[in-house]
């Protein structure tokens, strides 16, 4: 049987702990806590590291639970119990680890991913594709979807950035300027339309079809073509627009959306997979409060933003062969006016006045900032430029593109 006792210190010292405990080979072995026992907080730690000391010494317990260890002053001490891996008591905290200070996995469990939205939209499905198992949070604008991620109500946002027929949504590439977030990633999913209703509703009662405006663009020719004499409505988005024809029991209005949104809502495909592109996919990128570190081990794609103040197209033109030069390609190019300054004036005595727009320019190129030719062409670039912004270096989506995709994604969403 263990038992407790104190060590005798010095005048004006605390006494020190110690635990007295036969051996397994029948010697009594002391063991002591190096440091002097305090209040009852020191006390109850000394406790429970001496206790795990006597504990590897070998048995001496009674029914299973640590024997009580007679005080000097003949009061009985009941030891913390230990119950843990390697004598470790399981009440004390255990040390940090690497894995500890990593950034969220990417599989995405337990994150909590902002899209733009309700659910049932195509948001919705690139949020469930970049991270699988995610807690998707629908929000009613993209700029909500941003100050999610930055008041740390989400984790990250997959907002779309251009569809390979409607081209780029300006409002998010304004969005990235605006807001610090950072592009860590990228997704790209087949967009497959369905033509919605409310059970029992047969194509010859619609009068009207609602739908974002990009679905209803995408399937124009489809809609014409069935004979449909409808109306087209514009609604902020696919599955939205399939909610409000559910709920308002719409007999006369269809929505195009998804197949998933018909499931949701309770309404029937009346016509499936009505886009006029088979082909039509669209991009959306991953956000997050802070970047990724760049890597060389994968293909990786960086996006960067630019201006300058120095008229004529010779400054682009530089930019661009810095580029060239160093063999890096270049997926996107894309203007967008500059918001402080819309206009530049230049004086001329025999000509007048002219008025230029000023741009900002958005650039995608297939490299990663790891590499020494891409921080070599964005040490070029700075120089000609007045303004350079990294939105992010993240790796590339490489899954295949078919032209089976599209019922692909809609079989999965059923």
């Amino acid at each position: 049987m263990a038992a407790a006792s104190f060590i005798k210190a010095p005048a004006g010292q605390n006494p020190r702990l110690a635990i007295h405990a036969p051996g397994r080979s029948g010697r009594v072995v002391r063991c002591s806590l190096g440091a002097a026992v305090g209040g009852r907080t020191e006390w109850l730690s000394s406790c429970a590291v001496l206790s795990s000391k006597v504990a590897a010494l070998g048995p001496h317990s009674v029914n299973g639970h640590a024997a009580p260890a007679p005080a000097p002053n003949g009061a009985v001490l009941d030891l913390i119990p230990v119950s843990g891996v390697n004598g470790v008591a399981k009440n004390l905290p255990a040390p940090l680890r690497i894995a500890d200070l990593s950034p969220a996995p990417m599989h995405g469990s337990e994150l909590r991913v902002a899209y733009q939205g309700v659910p049932g939209a195509y948001s919705e499905k690139a949020a469930g594709k970049a991270y699988p198992g995610c807690d998707a949070i629908p929000c009613d604008q993209f700029e909500v979807a941003f100050q999610a991620v930055e008041l740390w109500i989400a984790d990250r946002a997959v907002l779309p950035v251009e569809n390979s027929l409607g081209g780029s949504i300006h409002r998010n590439y304004d969005l990235l300027l605006r807001h610090r977030l950072h592009i860590v990633g990228e997704v790209q999913l087949p967009v497959h339309h369905c033509l919605l209703a409310l059970p029992g509703v047969r194509k010859e009662n619609i009068t009207r079809v609602i739908s974002h405006p990009q679905a209803l663009a995408q399937c124009e020719h489809t809609i014409t073509r069935m004979g449909l004499n409808v109306v087209r409505e514009a609604f902020d988005d696919t599955a939205g627009a399939a909610e409000y024809v559910a709920n308002n029991g719409l007999r006369d209005t269809a929505a195009i959306a998804s197949s998933r949104a018909a499931e949701l809502y309770g309404m029937e495909i009346l016509a499936d997979g009505i886009q006029d592109d088979c082909g039509n996919v669209t991009r959306f990128v991953m956000l997050a409060r802070e970047p990724i570190v760049p890597r060389t081990d994968r293909p990786f794609k960086t996006s960067i933003v630019f201006a300058h103040d120095k008229e004529g197209t010779s400054v682009l033109f530089k930019v661009l062969s810095a580029f060239a030069f160093r063999d890096i390609t270049l997926t996107k190019i894309e203007s967008r006016p500059h918001r402080h300054r819309p206009i530049r004036l230049v004086d001329d005595a025999n000509r007048g006045t002219a008025k230029h727009f000023e741009y900002m320019f958005y650039v995608d190129f297939q490299a990663s900032l790891a590499e020494p030719r891409a921080q070599n062409a964005l040490a070029e670039v700075q120089e000609f430029t007045s303004f350079l912004r990294v939105l992010g270096s993240y790796p590339m989506d490489m899954t295949p593109m078919t032209a089976g995709s599209s019922s692909t994604v809609t079989s999965s969403d059923s």
